[in-house]
């Protein structure tokens, strides 16, 4: 429910926060989105009733949104030849620390309380602005003369970009539909496989997942010189898709794991590729408004994507639910392959 509320906080801010970068700056944006998350995270340390949390969960969706800022913030600052990789660096760190944040956050749990973990990280997000604020720079902004353009408007200068831009969007959401909806699949699948060993072996899946993840989106740009960006992407979904049905069927505990590890590697590709296309075929004037807007896309993801998961097995069971899942990979194959179009280096 926490979760939930967050992510459609999420989804409402996003768009806004990413016009107000495209007006006033990325950077500010970034350290306004760190800091939001550092003091709703922070004051979770405080919280008396679930009330109080679930207020909290959505005021740290409304106020943070520190990837979509840092994504766009890069994917203006970075030479069109060099965007790919840049882009796949920010989604590498993210899947990192996606991986290693819940062991660690276990860990101190364990050790010092859940309360005090709360407060030390929204302590740790807050020193991380320092960096952001004294060494990160943003190019000087061009005064444009007259009334500004509309976002729409300098879209609509590049032919063919909003169909583009709507197709990858589009995409983004789906993937992280599909990666939400698989998360919570797995833990039920290897529940009804692992037995008492399901604690181990879902972080031994985890830890795998992000670590293939982070590594695809650092050396996916090697296939993307090759076979382009369309084309690495599509395959990237099919192979997600065979992934998760692996899942699924597979009747052995080490083959669940394997799936596991392999989505997190095919994913990895999906989300970084379809992001630099998004800033391949963005103009730079209007980078953070659509970033902020293919937020909102991933946000609404994270929310429907346990809803649809969870409502398939509930009626069918979990092996069902999954394919499900990989059906809907199979679509977003089918939806970059017929809609998307290579953008322009």
């Amino acid at each position: 429910m926490t979760a939930s509320a967050s992510g459609l906080a999420l989804a409402i801010a996003s768009p806004i926060w990413g016009l107000l970068g495209d007006r006033y700056g990325r950077k500010p944006m970034l350290i306004r989105s760190m800091v939001g998350g550092a003091l709703t995270v922070g004051l979770i340390y405080l919280v008396q009733t679930p009330e109080q949390l679930l207020a909290l969960r959505f005021l740290q969706g409304l106020t943070s949104g520190t990837v979509a800022a840092a994504t766009a913030l890069v994917a203006a600052e970075t030479p069109r030849s060099r965007v790919g990789w840049a882009l796949g660096v920010v989604t590498s760190a993210v899947a990192l620390g996606g991986a290693i944040g819940p062991v660690v956050g276990g860990v101190a749990g364990a050790v010092f309380g859940l309360r005090l973990v709360f407060l030390g990280a929204g302590i740790l997000l807050l020193l991380s602005t320092l960096p952001v604020l004294f060494v990160v720079r943003e190019s000087a902004r061009r005064r444009l003369g007259g009334p500004r353009v509309p976002t729409l408007t300098l879209i609509r200068q590049r032919p063919g970009a909003v169909r583009a831009l709507g197709v990858l969007i589009s995409a983004q959401g789906l993937i992280n539909l599909c990666n939400a909806a698989t998360q919570q699949l797995v833990v039920l699948r290897l529940l009804e496989m692992a037995g008492s060993a399901v604690a181990a072996v879902t972080g031994i899946a985890f830890g795998l997942a992000g670590v293939a993840s982070s590594g695809a989106a650092v050396f996916y740009t090697l296939v993307t010189r090759r076979l382009g960006y369309v084309r690495t992407t599509a395959l990237a979904a099919v192979l997600v898709a065979l992934s998760v049905s692996l899942i699924g069927l597979s009747p052995w505990v080490a083959l669940v794991v394997a799936g596991v590890a392999l989505n997190g590697l095919f994913s990895g590709v999906v989300i970084p590729a379809t992001a630099s296309m998004i800033g391949l075929e963005t103009p730079p004037e209007a980078q953070s408004t659509v970033f902020g807007v293919n937020a909102s896309s991933v946000a609404l993801g994270f929310c429907i994507g346990p809803l649809v998961g969870g409502g398939v097995a509930a009626t069918a069971g979990v092996p069902a639910a999954l394919l499900v899942v990989a059906g809907l990979a199979l679509a977003l194959a089918v939806l970059i392959a017929a809609g998307a179009r290579e953008p322009q280096r």
